[in-house]
């Protein structure tokens, strides 16, 4: 028994197919599996001799199998079954290495110990790992087909199924990816199973009930050793806990404990030293397999390196290559013709396979060429599609027949240039690659189609926007009975137009019916969302619409002149006019009237804001607009509902009230400036008080003088000030504005006469302009002779 850190190993079985009982009971004492009950669990690897079993198995559980030094060749390495336990691996796990298959030490007839111990590994194993190289994915041999289709039979007709996971580990991995390999090793497992004979028990009991089979690949250990070790490690994961649901070997049965592993073992392998079915295919077609596929082999890299074929490949890389297909059949034929020549004087059948391995590998190696050229073909057609199609449309084709002409065009080219791609020894089909085009060709003429048509959507739906936008704002800013019939027969008039011609633009686009009535019933409701959206936006600002017609009719005359507000103006009459006005505007924006449909709104909202006598009947009826809807129309075509109708009146009334106001105010301040003088009793009794004063100044005409200038001055201020003008507004409103410009007229006043006596006097005193003073200017206008004769009397 060899013992190393961390890992303790035994020769299970020797070379001559003796069992070592003594070695496995101080095996078993050492590790301590008795202590482990079912908690524990059995790995196995077979393969062919030097595939580097015993190197996977010491990276990927840490054992101390011996294995092959490359420099002395390739020899026998393990000899018998070897056992070792995984260090670092929980649940307790063992792994055995078996001797490798088709070692040249035992000879070519000499292999029932191989078929006896990979049964012995199938039988004991939880998990069994199959080691083989990626390049062997298909032999017979190489795959280990015969041996476990011998294997398999044997083992049902000696054994109670006991599910095994067979872990298939392919060496050296190229670039074909796991997902393409993993179906073909699954599909020759299962072939194999099904060929194989089965004992009345087990006819129909199927693969699964006996084993799970995984697939993983990994990259050489000698070209790519780090790349190897970092797959190994994450492989290794996969055995921790091996044994637990959803593990490697979690739906395992028929587990013997650890304590009777030794006998159990041993029992078995002498049930199958003892069977005699178990024989190896006849030594002249194992000679003939391994020889062809040496051949094959030796042909398929010869190949890979050959001159025409590195060419073709590179000039495929690099862009269209005509004649491709003539060229590769060429090459390629040569190829299999020099296998033939070589293979001629093996077994007919083995020779055959090969061959039409050899075949299989050769078009798996150049189909990605094949395949870039139908690419490059498919790519060329498509842009000279695009580019032709265009082209057609630029210059004013029908859309319909340019795609048609077009498409027939491209597609028999593409067709054409595919039969030249074609390699005589495969029956590659180019329908994928024609559908593909096909659906190209087509999505490019639907892209074009859908921007065309989206194109022609959104012009035809410009043109119906201008058309009816700004004109459905006018007629709805100057709302009257009249509004939405016009309104009806614009729209009417703009959408049967617009369809007209959009239905001719669509009749080259070679459409469906369906479709085609769907776009233009989409542009006819586009007609009407935008006259309903215009309804809407102003419907928003029907406040203020209404504000402006109550302004505009209470503030001018029938003449649409300025009104001035004199006195004998009906103010009453005139604001009920121009709130009736506005009624009738809120009315008109209170719903969508495009069909025939008649309502009693207008009614409604006279009687409930307009009529004086609503609200004592409030009292004891309903109010007809405390609601949110109107009496049979659908909220669909409502605009304003009945309860915003009554807040917009109140707000109406509220902001229009001060307007109503200063007309009452400007009427009385005009009737108190028209009557400015006192009453005749009051002067009456100043000429009877005042006739001593009047006297005094009769007798004193220096004081009339005075008194004189007084008045002048005024006079002056009474035209400054315009205070007739100031109290049309209000005495209150009046007061303060001649408060506030009755100091700076004053001192107006002032100045201008210092600079009218500081002024020389003119030679000829009738060239004397007036000053620009105002008072001279007023004083002049009213007593013209009294000045003058007052300056010469001073």
């Amino acid at each position: 028994m060899d013992k190393s850190e961390g890992c303790c190993s035994v020769q299970l079985i020797d070379g001559d197919g003796i069992y070592n009982v003594s070695g496995i009971d101080h095996f078993i004492k050492e590790v301590k599996l008795g202590e482990c009950g079912l908690s524990y669990a059995v790995v196995s690897i077979m393969g062919p001799q030097s595939s580097g079993k015993s190197t996977l198995l010491n990276s990927l559980f840490g054992t101390n199998f011996m294995e092959m030094d490359a420099f002395k060749g390739r020899s026998q390495t393990t000899k018998g079954i070897w056992l070792a336990r995984c260090a670092g691996i929980e649940p307790c796990t063992l792994v055995m290495d078996l001797e490798g298959t088709d070692g040249r030490e035992r000879g070519e007839d000499d292999t029932a110990f191989e078929k006896q111990s990979a049964l012995f590994a199938l039988a004991i194993s939880d998990i069994v790992l199959i080691n083989m190289w990626c390049h062997d994915i298909g032999r017979e041999q190489a795959a280990n087909k015969p041996l476990l289709k011998t294997v398999f039979q044997v083992m049902m007709r000696l054994f109670s199924p006991r599910k095994t996971t067979m872990l298939f580990v392919i060496r050296d991995k190229t670039r074909t990816p796991l997902e393409n390999l993993e179906p073909v090793l699954r599909e020759d497992i299962q072939k194999i199973w099904d060929s194989v004979p089965k004992p009345e028990a087990h006819k129909e009991t199927p693969m699964s009930d006996f084993f799970n089979v995984e697939v993983v690949a990994l990259s050489s250990y000698e070209e790519k050793e780090e790349q190897f070790k970092e797959q190994v490690a994450s492989l290794r994961q996969r055995f921790m806990h091996s044994i637990a649901p959803g593990g490697l070997a979690g739906d395992r049965r028929g587990v013997i404990p650890a304590s009777g592993f030794a006998f159990s073992a041993d029992q078995i392998w002498r049930v199958i030293k003892e069977n005699k079915d178990l024989d190896l295919p006849a030594h002249k077609v194992m000679v003939a397999t391994v020889r062809c596929e040496e051949i094959a082999n030796e042909k398929f890299s010869h190949f890979i390196s050959n001159e025409d074929w590195r060419k073709l490949d590179e000039e495929v890389q690099a862009g269209p290559v005509s004649n491709f297909g003539k060229r590769l059949t060429s090459i390629l034929g040569s190829c299999l013709s020099e296998y033939d020549g070589e293979a001629t004087f093996f077994d007919e059948g083995v020779r055959s396979l090969k061959r039409h391995q050899l075949q299989e590998k050769l078009l798996q190696l150049v189909n990605p060429a094949f395949q870039d050229v139908l690419g490059h073909i498919r790519f060329g057609m498509l842009e000279k599609f695009k580019a032709s199609f265009d082209k057609a449309l630029e210059i004013g084709e029908g859309f319909s027949s340019a795609s048609t002409t077009w498409f027939k065009s491209c597609m028999a080219q593409f067709d054409e240039e595919c039969a030249g791609a074609i390699v005589e020894q495969a029956d590659w089909d180019t329908a994928k690659v024609r559908d593909k085009i096909v659906r190209d060709i087509e999505a490019h003429i639907s892209s074009v189609r859908t921007s065309k048509l989206s194109e022609l959507t959104s012009q035809y739906e410009s043109k119906l926007h201008e058309a009816l936008s700004e004109p459905v704002e006018a007629l709805l800013e100057g709302a009257n009975d009249e509004t939405w019939r016009t309104v009806k027969k614009l729209h009417r008039r703009e959408t049967e137009s617009a369809v007209s011609g959009f239905s001719s633009a669509l009749a080259g686009f070679d459409i469906e019916e369906e479709m085609r009535d769907k776009m233009v019933k989409s542009l006819q409701e586009y007609s009407r969302g935008a006259i309903e959206s215009k309804a809407k936006e102003e419907a928003g600002r029907v406040l203020m619409r209404m504000k402006e017609r109550f302004g505009t009719i209470f503030s001018h005359d029938s003449d649409s002149m300025p009104r001035v507000w004199t006195g004998n103006e009906d103010i009453r009459a005139i604001t009920k006019a121009a709130r009736s006005a506005s009624l009738k505007l809120l009315s008109v924006m209170v719903v969508i009237r495009l069909g025939d449909e008649t309502d009693n709104i207008e009614k409604t909202l006279t009687v409930a804001l307009l009529d004086p006598t609503t609200s004592k009947k409030s009292i004891t009826a309903s109010d007809p607009l405390a609601s949110s809807t109107w009496d049979e129309i659908p909220s669909s075509r409502t605009l304003i509902t009945p309860v915003q109708c009554k807040s917009i009146w109140r707000q109406f009334k509220t902001e229009t009230e001060y307007t109503v106001t200063q007309a009452i105010s400007a009427q009385e301040a005009n009737k108190r400036g028209s009557n400015w003088l006192p009453p005749p009793w009051a002067i009456l009794a100043l000429i009877i008080l005042g006739f001593n004063e009047f006297m005094t100044l009769l007798r004193n005409p220096l004081y009339l003088g005075l008194l004189f200038v007084v008045f002048l001055l005024l006079k002056a201020l009474w035209t400054q000030l315009d205070i007739p003008g100031e109290f049309r507004n209000g005495v209150v409103s009046g007061l303060i504005s001649i408060s506030a410009k009755f100091v700076p007229t004053v001192m107006n006043l002032l100045k201008n006469l210092a600079a009218e006596g500081q002024a020389p006097p003119a030679a000829n005193p009738e060239n004397r302009r007036p000053s620009n003073n105002t008072s001279s200017n007023a004083s002049s206008s009213e007593h013209p002779p009294e000045h003058k004769s007052s300056s010469k009397t001073d």
